[in-house]
């Protein structure tokens, strides 16, 4: 049985998820499976803003892998929601994020959390 390569072109999928169409034969140096990976990945991180990242310092707040794997799930399912500021609550934290860049605006544990009104958020994920 022989398989075509040609019809698994990494380059081709990544252009297609962008809308955008490529040729056989066009195909760019960053058409690796390792490079499309690594811009996949990087469209998925997360960044802390210089106040999230004072607030876990302030709050002792630590963050395992784990915990960063789910709230980039979280800020994951916000966006297919259409949310674009969102409140997501882990165990007793909770984090605004900013969808559209990715970028965590602020951290609070379980005694920040009480009595606290939440606003300029457009939705909640609730872990």
């Amino acid at each position: 049985m022989r398989i075509d390569n040609r019809l698994l072109q990494y380059e081709e999928i990544a252009k297609a998820k962008a809308g955008q169409t490529v040729k056989p034969g066009q195909e760019s140096a960053n058409s690796s499976f390792g490079a499309i990976l690594q811009r996949e990945m990087a469209a998925e991180a997360l960044v802390f803003s210089k106040h999230a990242r004072q607030r876990l310092e302030q709050r002792s707040i630590e963050l395992s892998g784990e915990d960063m794997r789910q709230l980039r799930g979280a800020a994951r399912m916000a966006g297919e929601k259409g949310i674009k500021n969102s409140l997501i609550v882990m165990e007793n934290r909770a984090f605004i994020v900013n969808i559209p860049s990715s970028t965590v605006i602020t951290a609070m544990d379980g005694n920040d959390m009480k009595d606290n009104v939440f606003t300029k958020i457009d939705g909640a994920v609730i872990l």
